[in-house]
């Protein structure tokens, strides 16, 4: 995006400028995403993970599965979040279930379904969904899924939004005690933490706005978990960070600086009228006075405009408000460890690579991490919770080695 991108285009989403897109960057851009995300897999991190965005400018996934297949071959080990297939936008939903049951078969059972409802400018703009029919599209649609899994028949599907004769998905998935672990990312939704809770799902905030501005959330989720008689585990819950390690404090500063305000100053540059449509936010939602992080990307959008409020996008005030955590490997690590704590997270989901950072400051960040930070934080939990929301891949004998890391480990 271009320095001058806030002032002379209305929105990162939805109707961003074509002229903007060079397919020949993006072809080195997509290469460089999947040797990060493989070089975080070799250097021993537990998962790595893609999402679901359509007509955005910075995303440049709308199937989160394509670049999941080519992972699933390319790796051996890590699990496969994809985080996820937005429901209601699949017609029919057993795409999902297929294209699902594909990657945890070609990955030897190491999948983790992300089912988002989405965002609005997603959904309800970019794919033209009813916002208030949305999340009764969307749990159809999850069901449908969840069957079609599960059923050893073929089965009739008679819905609201989906008709059926026949439904009879060929792959099924690996794992079937009873399906692949399902992940739900969430803004804040009340309906969501109910439904999680009910379903025994995970719920994870995707947040934008880092740990301070997630206290809330989280605090209100677990009350909530609390109410329906549900335990404290941890591993219920999945939250996002944003995280710069360096050698110095001064590197990296250096280092994340620019990437940071990027991403606050370009990347969640929304315009107002994608981000509410009505019937989009429940009333119980808006009773709760949960704002989600698209509104207020939408409101600060909006405030930077008219030069109310342009300090968020300024790297100090980032620091400040929680959105990036920076540092020494120690001092990340002592941090994330009190993040993870406050929040109850047992699910640490790490942004090591945002904004316009290289590929190469990337994979800095994601080796000094895996060396030195993850070491200090992996054990938080695992003496006192089962992490019961993880994959259940097939033996490490069972499974196919691709032709290529046979012909190299033989090297």
């Amino acid at each position: 995006m271009p320095e001058d991108f806030r002032e002379k285009h209305p929105s990162v989403w939805v109707d961003v400028h074509s002229s903007l897109f060079d397919p020949k960057r993006a072809h080195a851009m997509y290469n460089d995403f999947m040797d990060e995300l493989e070089f975080a897999a070799d250097c021993g991190f537990d998962g790595i993970c893609v999402n679901e965005h359509h007509s955005n400018g910075y995303g440049l996934m709308p199937s989160p599965n394509l670049i999941a297949s080519s992972l699933a071959r390319r790796t051996q080990d890590t699990a496969l979040c994809v985080m996820g297939n937005s429901l209601a936008l699949y017609n029919p939903p057993t795409r999902v279930a297929e294209e699902f049951a594909m990657i945890d078969c070609i990955s030897g059972g190491r999948l983790i379904a992300g089912f988002p409802v989405g965002s609005p400018m997603d959904t309800c703009y970019a794919y033209s969904q009813n916002p208030s029919m949305l999340r009764e599209r969307y749990l159809e649609a999850h069901d449908l899924v969840i069957k079609a899994w599960t059923e050893k028949d073929t089965f009739a599907f008679n819905g609201r939004f989906n008709q059926q004769r026949y439904v009879n998905i060929w792959p099924r998935p690996v794992q079937d005690d009873p399906h692949p672990p399902v992940w739900i990312p969430g803004g804040g939704s009340v309906e969501t933490w109910h439904w999680c809770a009910e379903m025994d799902y995970v719920y994870c905030y995707l947040s934008y706005y880092g740990y301070k501005a997630g206290m809330a959330t989280m605090k209100g989720f677990w009350e909530e978990m609390q109410r329906l008689g549900k335990d404290a585990n941890p591993y219920r819950a999945g939250f996002l960070q944003f995280v710069g390690v360096a050698e110095t404090e001064e590197e990296a500063y250096k280092l994340y600086k620019e990437p940071a305000e990027y991403f606050y100053g370009r990347c969640l540059h929304i315009d107002p009228r994608f981000a509410t449509p009505p019937g989009y936010t429940t009333e119980a939602t808006m009773r709760a006075g949960i704002e989600g992080q698209v509104s207020r990307a939408a409101r600060e959008s909006k405030q930077a405009l008219a030069s109310v409020d342009k300090k968020a996008r300024e790297f100090d005030a980032i620091l400040e408000n929680g959105y990036v955590i920076i540092g020494t490997p120690d001092q990340v690590a002592e941090k994330l460890r009190e993040v993870a704590t406050e929040l109850n997270v047992g699910q640490l989901m790490l942004l090591l690579q945002f904004g316009n950072m290289s590929r190469d400051t990337a994979m800095y960040n994601t080796k000094l991490y895996a060396e030195q930070v993850m070491p200090q934080i992996k054990d938080l939990w695992e003496d006192k919770w089962e992490n019961k929301w993880w994959p259940k891949p097939m033996a490490a004998k069972d499974r196919a080695v691709p032709l290529a890391r046979n012909l190299q480990a033989a090297e």
